[in-house]
């Protein structure tokens, strides 16, 4: 091997600067002769030619050296890794299972919160709601969207949006299509064009405008086959006929979700709800703004308080104490996903950190067989510069290798990780395997390469010649060693932050499925029900009787249970609020003084179908109907809350809603409505029942679109939907079932972010454990291998076996043990950034990390017996001659 560099480099170097000194001296001799010194100069550098040129072609020179170098280390390091396909192997899965795992989940992280939203500006949008005493994010009443949006000097442009379900006829069979009420502004503030045809025009979103639709890409395909034809066609929602102006873009959602698509969009001056106009109802109504260049939040927020504060001027019924919230469009789109991933990719990063670890590892023992190699290229003259770049060119390769597997892991995981994905997760549609994620491989690959490679380099460059060169020397071995050891350790530590975050996890979803909801959600099925078009015209009795009718209906299909109507009010999924106050205070002044609950509107047969407790009284029959007295019950929560100790059957409250008074006949359960995991103050929310037959008869005229209904069967769940959607149909043709859902699914839905978290964490701590083991297992082998004469010794000098396994289990023993007591600290540290998502169990609970710490001695102890057994079978006459 020939190192000729160093000395054409010096070469190089001394005839520059003879040039320069030849240059000097014949600039200055022309200007002794009367020249000036500019035409010196250039007649010099005619005369012995341009220094710089020369300059130059040195450094081409050496440019070209360095690529020659950089090749031959490159053509030598395959050479090396082919020679040893074990070796390689073992390193390049090893990398590849570490540099998928973190290309899989940087993919989700990348197309769920690093890409840009696909809307021009998007750090000028926020998502608008109504700030009230009990909500921060409630919905906006129409008047008051309408007098923000002219009233207001902060934004360029407001709109608002409502989910609705139209019954959808005349294409076919009637189905059901999920629809927003829009304001005329929302796609132009969104900046999304129609694909074809157009937006809303200003005007056409009031009260009263002519009935126009936008529908969804999907929808045009799927009855209309793509025609631009569908232009002035109608749609029949609900019995009325709708113009289509335009077509939507493929997939638009505002929160860029994939299991909440519109079908059809229509001005929102066209619901037909007679609550619209009044300025004191929500209806679930909720507002974007796009704020004007410069402004900023606070700005807003003090422009909105001037707006609010003069309409609660003008109108203190139903607006004092009613203000405006923003948040912007992307911290409400992710909510709570983002700390989430963000933990997941920490965590995943440690699988990295140990497999780059292990590889060290693997390097340093090779290294050992080749001390004597790069001793004598050190003796021939290579730098501790040649040597260190050869080692990291080997590491660096390995680490591409393990990244292009990576990739193809990476792919297959990406897959896997689309299918346990919550369903509610934003741009889910975006992540994949783009430029950025390719980009952000070869980057962790490179760093994996060097990070891994440094060590065994750096001791490879401090070899001692003289030892290493003699045929008896060790070399390093012991310093290697050590080195190998501390490898472990941190491996030990990582596995174990892990494993104890994988243990809370687990333990949070076991006391979150050991929950009690309030209910029983085994064999219970909810759905709701479109009534045919011809029933919006319906009289209020009609009404009535349509859905007495289903009730009955239903009720007689054998295997039935029980059957409820839900007009509000199903957990976990759908709620509504009541305001009321005690029959025996005077009425409050205005809304924000009213006492506030969860409000559901119910049928008779509701306590039974979900399996509520009745604590005391009565719940609702058939006799609670519009012709009786007004009454109501409420949850044991309400009954604390309000009378304390006493009885509250037979006293009274007044509902906003009708104005009268009600008298309380039973007390039942509480439900957790907002989610299994509600805090103390959403799960001490009071509850109040109300019949369905006793709702104002405005409420009614709103039911002729449809509702929601619960049953209970324990029919399988196929059979009872064909058995119900037949009823349907014997009642009429265009009556459609939709949107069923067994409440065991729904509460499983609900737990889906925390089990995602879940599963990734377990599967990155079965990985660390797996890769900490091999790692623990090549140490003690490696010492085993060093200390064969030793244990020979001491058994030729008399000692047992046992005291040779103990030996050498002890030795794996502390590793494992600093490396636990490492992990340990590092875990109550670590585990804190976990604390929300966590239920039920501390950030550091003891348990947890006892069981954790017990596992992963245990593992690290088998990982040490192997080796341990083969040096018991050390033979000392064989060993005595070990070299």
């Amino acid at each position: 091997m020939k190192f000729p560099y160093r000395r054409k480099t010096q070469q190089q170097a001394e005839l520059n600067e003879e040039l320069h000194s030849h240059l000097q001296m014949a600039t200055n001799d022309r200007v002794d002769r009367g020249e000036s010194a500019q035409n010196a100069q250039q007649a010099a550098r005619r005369e012995f030619g341009n220094v710089a040129l020369v300059e130059q072609v040195t450094r081409d020179q050496w440019g070209a050296r360095r690529l020659e170098e950089f090749l031959q280390d490159l053509r030598y390091a395959a050479r090396m890794l082919r020679k040893n396909p074990g070796f390689t192997l073992i390193a390049v899965l090893t990398l590849a299972l570490g540099i998928g795992a973190n290309t899989a989940l940087f993919s989700v992280v990348n197309g769920v919160l690093l890409n840009p939203l696909p809307y021009p500006h998007p750090e000028q949008l926020v998502t608008i709601h109504e700030s009230k005493p009990n909500f921060d994010r409630g919905s906006i009443s129409y008047p008051n969207f309408r007098d923000w949006q002219k009233n207001n000097r902060t934004f360029a442009s407001m709109a608002i949006a409502r989910g609705y379900g139209y019954s959808l006829t005349g294409l076919g069979d009637a189905e059901q299509v999920r629809a927003r009420f829009i304001s005329s502004d929302f796609f132009p503030l969104l900046g999304v064009n129609p694909v074809l045809g157009r937006n809303f025009s200003p005007g056409e979103d009031e009260i009263g405008a002519a009935p126009i639709a936008m529908i969804s890409a999907g929808l045009w395909k799927r009855e209309f086959g793509s025609s631009p034809s569908a232009l002035g066609k109608t749609l029949t929602l609900d019995g009325r006929d709708y113009t289509i102006v335009g077509v939507t873009p493929q997939n638009f959602d505002l929160f860029l979700t994939s299991s909440n698509l519109a079908d059809v969009f229509v001005p929102i001056g066209q619901w037909s709800n007679p609550l619209l106009p009044n300025r004191g109802a929500g209806l679930g109504i909720h507002g974007v703004g796009r704020l004007k260049p410069g402004i900023s939040l606070e700005q807003a927020r003090a422009d909105m308080d001037r707006v609010t504060s003069n309409l609660a001027a003008a109108y203190p019924e139903a607006d004092k104490g009613i203000g405006a919230s923003f948040v912007p469009i992307r911290q409400d789109m992710l909510g709570d996903v983002q700390p989430i991933l963000l933990v997941l990719l920490g965590a995943v990063a440690f699988v990295l950190l140990i497999a780059c670890v292990n590889v060290a590892n693997l390097l340093l023992a090779r290294s050992t067989a080749r001390t004597r190699e790069f001793a004598i290229r050190a003796a021939l003259g290579a730098g501790k510069r040649r040597l260190i770049a050869q080692i990291l060119t080997e590491s660096v390769l390995l680490a591409l290798a393990g990244g292009g597997l990576g990739l193809l892991l990476a792919h297959w995981g990406t897959q896997a990780a689309l299918g346990a994905l919550p369903a509610e997760l934003p741009r889910a549609a975006e992540i994949q395997l783009d430029s950025h994620v390719l980009f952000f491989t070869l980057s962790i690959s490179l760093l994996a390469g060097i990070l891994f490679g440094l060590a065994p380099a750096l001791k490879t460059a401090h070899l001692r010649l003289n030892d290493t060169l003699k045929e008896s020397g060790r070399g390093t071995s012991g310093t290697r060693l050590r080195t190998q050891s501390v490898f472990v350790v941190v491996e030990m530590a990582l596995a174990l932050v892990l494993l104890v975050g994988a243990g809370l996890m687990v333990r949070t979803v076991a006391r979150l499925w050991n929950v009690n909801p309030g209910f029983e959600a085994k064999n219970v099925l909810t759905f709701s029900v479109a009534f045919p078009p011809a029933m919006t015209t319906a009289t209020l009795d009609a009404t009535r009787a349509a859905v007495r009718e289903i009730d009955e209906k239903l009720s007689s299909i054998p295997g039935m249970q029980a059957v409820a109507q839900t007009w509000e009010g199903i957990p976990l999924i759908r709620d509504d609020e009541q305001l009321f106050w005690l029959d025996t205070q005077p009425k409050p002044s205005n809304t924000n003084e009213m006492n506030w609950s969860i409000h559901y509107v119910v049928g008779p047969g509701y306590l039974d179908t979900m399996g509520i407790p009745l604590v005391r009284g009565r719940f609702f029959t058939a006799q609670d109907n519009e012709r009786s007295p007004l009454v109501v019950v409420i949850d044991d929560v309400f009954a604390r809350k309000f009378f304390g100790n006493q009885n509250p059957v037979g006293k009274g409250i007044v509902l906003n809603s009708t104005g009268k008074r009600a008298e309380i006949v039973g007390v039942v359960g509480h439900v957790n409505q907002w989610g299994l995991d509600s805090d103390a103050t959403q799960s001490l929310r009071a509850q109040l029942y109300v019949p369905c037959m006793q709702m104002p008869d405005d409420y009614i005229a709103g039911v002729r679109n449809g509702l929601n209904m619960v049953v209970r069967s324990k029919l399988p769940v196929p059979a009872l939907l064909d058995s119900m959607r037949r009823v349907s149909q014997q009642m009429s043709k265009d009556q459609v079932i939709f949107g069923a859902q067994t409440m065991d699914q729904i509460i499983s839905d609900s737990l889906a972010a925390r089990r995602f978290s879940m599963i990734l964490f377990g599967a990155f701590a079965a990985l660390a454990l797996a890769l900490a083991s091999v790692g623990i297992y090549g140490v003690i082998s490696y010492l085993v291998s060093q200390r064969t004469q030793e244990i020979g010794i001491r058994l030729a000098l008399g000692a047992r076996r046992a005291d040779v396994l103990r030996l050498i289990l002890t030795q794996g023993t502390k590793m494992a043990g600093l490396g636990v007591l490492i992990g340990l600290a590092a875990s109550l540290a670590l585990t804190r950034l976990m604390a929300k998502m966590l239920y039920g169990v501390s950030p550091s609970d003891p348990l947890t990390f006892f069981a954790v710490a017990a596992i992963l001695t245990l593992v690290a102890l088998a990982a040490s017996y192997i080796p341990a057994r083969r040096a018991m079978r050390v033979d000392p006459i064989v060993a005595l001659r070990y070299e």
